[in-house]
């Protein structure tokens, strides 16, 4: 569970296995879903970038989400991991 000054930490469980997982994954070995708090949409088009940039795979591209909620994008990192970044205007 994460948060910073001023802003309530969050924590979400999922049961079952992430999308991402392939056979091989595992508990407590696996990959992780992170989830980065953008401050704007440009900031989430340049971590897709660098993303990318510096060897990690398209996991979905910088785009609305949730029905407009949120505007976020994806990477799967060299060590396997999903990495987001999102935007969700009005949520501060």
């Amino acid at each position: 569970m994460f948060g910073s000054e001023g802003r309530s930490a969050f924590l979400v469980v999922a049961a079952g296995q992430p999308s991402y997982w392939n056979a091989t994954h595992q508990p407590s070995v696996s990959p992780i879903h992170l989830a980065l708090r953008a401050p704007s949409a440009d900031a989430v088009d340049a971590f897709h970038r660098a993303g990318l940039a510096s060897g990690g795979r398209d996991n979905g591209a910088p785009g609305e989400r949730g029905g407009g909620r949120a505007y976020a994008a994806f990477v799967i990192d060299p060590d396997g991991n999903n990495v987001e970044a999102s935007y969700r205007p009005g949520a501060d």
